[in-house]
């Protein structure tokens, strides 16, 4: 298989796990505002999607955007300081966590669940009409699938064979409301048919399986064949916002979750077992990567915050000259 390794997707999955932690520490200290989305337990489909698109294809991400945005190439230290509201974030600390922009990289988010589909369904449609062989990647979850947007955008994308790629994180909660509760198939990837799309359901806890999907996805798309639609089924670990009490779930299916179906425990087991790399390289590398991003975040909090002045900046359209 072509791209990145197992080894070295395991530690895109380990700098992944380590970044929302740091996320995490933002919040008991107000220093992150807001419902902060974290994807721990989902670093699987992210760290899958990694190789197989270019800068020129776009990404539009949901409010749990964060690995995702890693993905895509992101650069650490300015996504963190967006985050964290520093004047030295991807947009200056106006944008948070729900709202990442990265135009080089063509990395965009939404906080508005299922309306990430017709915004990459735009970059599809864009680059047909430019004539360039580029895709768009539009995430979404179990909630946003059961959306008029996914409906719509799917349906666009079929009729005109839009290079749209729809990856569904399927983490069996929307929200609040199961799965098995809120939609009438038993998966999400069956719908592909209906719109002349490539589809397939993976296990988004085995990183190999996401990769060989999500490339063959992006492929087809690429092309000219049309849209295509990966379910990639995982687990978020907890709820669905911080400071979400998560009292519709068992505590003990959390637990075992935990326990059995943690991507990173599973992804170094299958490392070891095939021999290639050993316990204390593994340790080594996971090591160095959590203390690059603990120094990250200590200069992300050492930047200053957004000048008060300009708390009005980028809200109001400026008026051209001659029109007003």
């Amino acid at each position: 298989m072509d791209g990145p390794t197992l080894v070295e997707r395991y530690f895109a999955m380990v700098r992944m796990r380590r970044f929302e932690e740091a996320c995490l520490a933002g919040v008991p200290t107000r220093e992150i505002h807001g419902e902060l989305h974290i994807g721990i337990g989902q670093e699987a489909v992210a760290a899958g999607m990694i190789g197989a698109l270019r800068d020129d294809d776009a990404l539009v991400s949901t409010h749990r955007n964060h690995l995702h945005a890693l993905a895509k190439g992101v650069p650490v230290r300015p996504m963190l300081a967006e985050i964290y509201e520093r004047a030295t974030g991807l947009c200056g600390g106006f944008g948070g966590h729900m709202h990442l922009f990265d135009l080089e990289r063509r990395f965009s988010t939404t906080g508005i669940v299922g309306s990430t589909l017709p915004v990459a369904l735009g970059h599809a449609y864009a680059a047909r009409i430019e004539g360039r062989d580029s895709v768009a990647v539009g995430v979404t979850g179990d909630g946003g699938a059961n959306t008029g947007g996914f409906h719509e955008s799917l349906n666009m994308a079929g009729a005109w064979r839009l290079p749209l790629v729809v990856l569904i994180e399927n983490n069996e909660w929307a929200i609040s409301v199961p799965f098995e509760e809120s939609t009438a198939t038993p998966t999400l990837a069956e719908r592909a048919a209906a719109y002349g799309a490539w589809g397939r359901r993976v296990d988004g806890l085995d990183v190999e399986a996401v990769a060989e999907a999500f490339g063959e996805a992006v492929a087809h798309a690429r092309a000219g064949h049309g849209p295509a639609v990966l379910e990639a089924t995982c687990y978020r670990f907890r709820g669905h916002y911080e400071g979400d009490l998560d009292l519709y779930r068992p505590a003990g299916e959390k637990d075992r979750r935990r326990q059995q179906q943690d991507p990173l425990p599973l992804t170094r087991e299958r490392i070891l077992a095939r021999g290639a790399a050993t316990e204390a390289e593994l340790d080594a590398v996971e090591a160095e990567v959590t203390a690059a991003i603990a120094a990250t975040l200590a200069e992300v909090r050492a930047d200053p915050l957004p000048d008060p002045a300009t708390a009005r900046d980028h809200v109001f359209a400026a008026a051209r000259k001659g029109l007003i």
